[in-house]
């Protein structure tokens, strides 16, 4: 589908759902494959207008980017329907497999706003596969005021926390205040006032609210609120999901290497599937993985 024009002639914008091999499922994403040409003024109408949590805009690689031979680069920039973003892991993989499907499958190099961004893509089956490898993730503490300030926006109480994962900010290309709920009732119910949470998230340079809940040694169930972008919650965070594995690894609450499995999305009645690596050494960045397909 087209929507949106440049001096050089119309965009053709495709929209998938990543982290789930259904359409039912995942977390939609817009994709401009060839970007070159777009301002972004032009790639923020675009995005307002597919009305995604994120479109990717893929364009050509900087001058300076040094392909390996199996590599192919671009440049990437991600737009939600308020505000560019400095990376998103949802419209990452979707991105991966719309040019897969294409293109053939391989290693894919974007150069994001936080930094290089691989993604492997490949054929599971009958399904489109991509994993993409984060930057090297950082772990901040998060001031006692900012956190209260938070739970009293979500309706939440600290003692309806899990006292084995305070909070913290995670960063994996995006920042991320990561919230733990003791129960997963807790979890399940979920109401804010989009502006007023949007307005501290903005402030405070969020980009989601990673709202987890522990459901086994590598299990755990998601929620991700995004106002800054306009949007209620996410169905699949693929940045976030990097982050908490940054996290976990941090506080020592998982073993790497470690495969852990996110589940995000079902309280929405968009069920995604994402796949965590935690290398031994997290601080060369997470893989996280997920198929993606179209949308009709």
């Amino acid at each position: 589908m087209t929507t949106g024009t440049r001096s050089s002639g119309p965009v053709e914008v495709l929209r998938y759902t990543a982290f789930t091999t259904t359409p039912a499922g995942g977390n939609p994403a817009g994709v401009v494959l060839r970007a070159d040409g777009l301002d972004p003024a032009g790639m923020a109408r675009i995005a307002a207008d597919v009305g995604f949590s994120e479109t990717a805009f893929l364009s050509a690689a900087p001058p300076d980017a040094t392909p390996a031979p199996d590599e192919t680069h671009c440049t990437v920039r991600y737009f939600s329907p308020r505000a560019e973003v400095p990376f998103c892991g949802h419209a990452t993989i979707a991105a991966a497999v719309a040019r897969a499907a294409r293109e053939g499958t391989g290693t894919l190099v974007l150069h994001t706003r936080s930094g290089r961004v691989p993604v492997r893509t490949r054929w599971e089956g009958d399904a489109l596969t991509a994993t993409l490898t984060s930057v090297p993730p950082r772990v901040l503490p998060v001031d006692d005021a900012d956190v209260d300030r938070t739970l009293d926006l979500l309706g939440w109480r600290r003692d309806e926390l899990d006292p084995r994962l305070p909070p913290r900010v995670a960063f994996a290309g995006a920042h991320h205040l990561v919230l733990a709920a003791a129960t997963r009732s807790r979890l399940a119910r979920l109401e804010y006032d989009l502006e007023a949470l949007g307005e501290l998230m903005a402030a405070r340079d969020w980009t989601t609210l990673q709202l987890v809940h522990r459901t086994g040694p590598r299990g755990f169930d998601v929620r991700d609120p995004f106002p800054p972008g306009g949007v209620f919650e996410d169905a699949a965070t693929g940045a976030a999901a990097a982050a908490l594995g940054a996290y976990l690894a941090d506080l020592g609450a998982i073993e790497p290497p470690v495969r852990l499995t996110l589940a995000q999305g079902h309280d929405m009645g968009r069920p995604s599937t994402l796949l965590v690596d935690v290398a031994a050494d997290p601080g060369r960045g997470v893989d996280v993985t997920g198929s993606a397909v179209p949308l009709a």
